[in-house]
């Protein structure tokens, strides 16, 4: 019997095994360094003083609030009623100053840009891009070309009801298919696609009466965008001289455009977003580096 309890030590470390063994190789039987086990006797110490002093234990329907009644949760719902009491506070400054007075009062203004900065990536860079470039049917926001006009009250208003929204209020222009509802033939079409092209500094093609494009352009088209080509944002009719178009600027996407025009839609967005929102969004527009 004293044989079978007989410890077996290792002769080259003369540390006694644990008495397992894998492919000739037996495990030692090393006890664990005091400091790693004086670490680990008060991390236990540290994990029952926890239970009890912060909320831990789960219940059936609820949790134990512990000693000190701390609630990270709590904590943060407080620091958010906090920060959105503030934001009441100067959400209702923005909705009772006129524009012009955001724009020159530093604090609503910085207010107004953040706000408004985060809203555009939220609502609009889908559309316009998240620098507010603009693509294929959608304008570029940062340059002098507006169609239906870039001062801050034109923003604002453009951005509460919308262009062809369904909001009664809304901004509304459609240029009539000149092609598509026989107002003018094949030929006025090249020839007035080519006048509108030569004006705006394009090629115009060979063989295309220039004179006679004029002449229909005047009878047909002036009304809305003006006898020099250079719109009426009143009636939301665009620059055709001017150097980037909503669409393809080229005499074939000039003529597509008369022959069916595309008309986009753009949100109301006094329904969508609260009115400080809205305003932001103008004052951040505006900032962009167009506007008028």
């Amino acid at each position: 019997m004293a044989d079978m309890h007989k410890k077996d030590v290792d002769q080259v470390t003369g540390v006694e095994t644990t008495g397992h063994e894998w492919d000739g190789l037996k495990e030692l039987n090393n006890p664990l360094p005091k400091w790693w086990l004086y670490i680990f006797y008060a991390t236990i110490v540290w994990a029952i003083g926890y239970w009890v002093v912060y909320p831990s234990w789960p219940l059936i329907s609820g949790y134990t609030a512990g000693v000190l009644g701390d609630s990270q949760r709590a904590n943060a719902l407080a620091a958010y009623q906090a920060d959105l009491a503030e934001r009441s506070q100067i959400g209702e400054k923005l909705i009772n100053a006129p524009l012009e007075e955001i724009r020159s009062t530093q604090s609503l203004l910085e207010f107004a840009l953040a706000n408004g900065e985060a809203a555009f990536g939220d609502n609009c860079a889908a559309c316009h891009g998240s620098g507010a470039e603009g693509s294929a049917g959608y304008p570029n926001l940062q340059d002098d070309n507006w169609i239906w006009g870039g001062s801050l009250d034109a923003i604002h208003t453009t951005l509460q009801h919308g262009i062809r929204a369904a909001n009664d209020e809304t901004r509304f222009g459609d240029m009539p298919a000149f092609g598509r509802d026989e107002i003018l033939d094949k030929e006025q079409i090249t020839q007035v696609a080519n006048y509108v092209g030569s004006q705006a500094g394009m090629e115009p093609e060979a063989g295309v009466d220039i004179a006679a494009g004029e002449t229909v352009f005047i009878e047909n088209c002036a009304a809305c965008h003006g006898e020099d080509l250079q719109g009426i944002q009143e009636m939301g009719a665009p620059s055709l001289v001017a150097n980037n178009y909503l669409y393809e600027r080229s005499i074939d996407g000039i003529a597509a455009q008369v022959t069916a025009p595309r008309n986009g839609v753009m949100p109301a967005w006094s329904p969508r977003l609260e009115p400080a929102t809205v305003k932001s969004l103008a004052v951040y527009v505006h900032s962009l580096g167009g506007g008028e």
